[in-house]
């Protein structure tokens, strides 16, 4: 346990912050462009498989990275996640067919399903109790630095150079996140050397009962962030902005400011307050979304959109770590990330499905996720209701 007089700015923590960014900026990069990449490739009808097929196998490992984070250690799976970025971003310009691209999307997805899981189990384990939310806070800005920085770097090498040359920086960057890596030590007590049989899990390994609400609270946030993904650079470019990476810039900059604050608040006022205020703004920021009709609107309405994210994430992970006990808390964030990665997945396929490659779509889909949206504000609503009876 970890001093509540214990400073939060520690070396570890700072140097895992900046890891955190790289890892980040690694993946995202690549993002705006790759849309136009699979339609290059002859695969326009794929687009929804972009972010689905890379949520698909970030959900799935979720389990095993959980439990191996429980077991053998923090490092060890936040090394694994990373290095798959570096291989993946490497092979992208030698696997030049649809299917050869929609194997590394699958593939890709691993990092996702790793590195996040084991980096938020180890800042648990070294901030104090008291400032967790602060810390998650913290580690989501890391993470939303480098999300919002690299998109139009992205987008940049590949107008300027070539989508090859993006490539293999997205591939660099993740590199020099391991390097960072090197100098963390391990905070795990109790460590088991690895052991195939590790890799079997049992159910309550699978779906934590303690994290179910953090889950289905997770899940339905995040449908609006895969279809952001998926269809927001195609309305870019329907508005005519030549920089498909911008409107990242726009959605995890302010998601970036929200968290400064967000994390703290719900140190101090609670989670579930500080969540349901959250995704009470993500109602009206969709339903914008939907109706934007120029560049600077669409700006405003993802960054309004990224604010209200920025502040439900801290509070959410936060609130799963304290119903997880610290022996628990890969398997419990495990759960709770196979949710976001379910959201995020099921809101790729259904927003492509919706918009079908028609401009004049837009709406339609983002007000269907608006109204998912208010399912969940609801959900939160009845949830904080059941739980001041069953206490009283």
């Amino acid at each position: 346990m970890v001093s509540k007089d214990a400073p939060l700015y520690t070396t570890n923590f700072l140097l895992l912050c900046a890891s955190h960014t790289l890892f980040a900026a690694s993946f995202t990069m690549i993002l705006p462009e790759l849309p136009a990449y699979l339609t290059s490739l002859g695969g326009e009808d794929y687009k929804g498989l972009i972010i689905s097929l890379f949520t698909i196998t970030a959900g799935a490992s979720r389990p095993f990275s959980g439990k191996l984070t429980d077991t053998v250690g923090r490092i060890p799976v936040i090394f694994i996640g990373t290095i798959v970025c570096v291989i993946c971003s490497l092979l992208y310009p030698f696997l030049t067919t649809v299917y050869g691209f929609l194997l590394l999307r699958f593939l890709h997805g691993f990092s996702t399903g790793f590195k996040p899981i084991a980096s938020t189990a180890y800042t648990a384990d070294i901030v104090p109790e008291q400032r967790r939310g602060e810390a998650m806070g913290i580690l989501g800005i890391s993470m939303n630095t480098g999300s919002s920085i690299s998109p139009p770097i992205g987008s940049w090498i590949a107008g300027n150079w070539s989508m090859e040359v993006m490539f293999y920086a997205s591939s660099a960057v993740a590199l020099l996140s391991i390097l960072i890596l090197l100098m963390l030590k391990e905070t795990l007590e109790d460590r088991q050397p690895f052991h195939p049989r590790l890799l079997l899990v049992t159910k309550d390994e699978v779906i934590a009962p303690e994290a179910i609400p953090m889950a289905i609270l997770t899940g339905l946030i995040y449908l609006s962030f895969g279809a952001m993904l998926t269809i927001v650079p195609d309305q870019t470019v329907a508005l005519g902005m030549s920089n498909k990476g911008i409107f990242f810039t726009s959605f995890t900059g302010c998601s970036l400011l929200s968290r400064l604050v967000a994390g703290t608040a719900s140190d101090r006022l609670g989670r579930q307050p500080v969540l349901q205020l959250a995704v009470f703004m993500m109602i009206p920021s969709l339903i914008y979304m939907g109706m934007v009709d120029s560049s600077m609107h669409l700006m405003i309405a993802s960054g309004c959109m990224g604010f209200a994210t920025g502040m439900a994430a801290p509070a959410v992970f936060a609130w799963t770590i304290d119903a997880a006990g610290a022996q628990r808390r890969g398997v419990a964030l495990g759960t709770t990330y196979i949710a976001l990665e379910i959201g995020i997945g099921l809101g790729a396929v259904l927003s492509a499905w919706l918009y079908d490659n028609d401009a004049s779509r837009f709406g339609i889909t983002f007000f269907w996720l608006a109204g998912s949206t208010l399912f969940a504000f609801l959900y939160l609503s009845w949830y904080r209701l059941y739980a001041a009876k069953s206490s009283s």
